[in-house]
């Protein structure tokens, strides 16, 4: 059966594939005026999930290879975001 990820990027000394938070600390984080304006848009959702938020879209963008500038990133967190606003609370059964 044919391993996955065969291929290994990075420095030949590097012995593990990088985790997302190696990831992150490579390249420059999220700029924190990105969460910022996401947190005055979305006063109803907490700053810290706004915040993780933001740095989960920015660390799977820079997994995927994709060029996770601010622009990018702020369009994807918001759709993110705009879909925790508009989801409804789960009601508990009576039973």
């Amino acid at each position: 059966m044919p391993a996955l990820a065969t291929r290994q990027t990075g420095p030949a000394t590097e012995s593990r594939p990088a985790g997302p938070r190696e990831i992150r600390s490579r390249a420059s984080g999220p700029p924190g005026h990105v969460s910022e304006r996401l947190s005055h848009e979305f006063v109803t959702i907490p700053a810290e999930t706004v915040d993780r938020c933001v740095e989960d879209v920015w660390a799977c963008a820079a997994h995927l290879g994709v060029d996770a500038t601010p622009t990018v990133v702020e369009r994807i967190a918001r759709e993110r975001l705009l879909a925790v606003a508009g989801s409804a609370p789960l009601i508990a059964s009576r039973g």
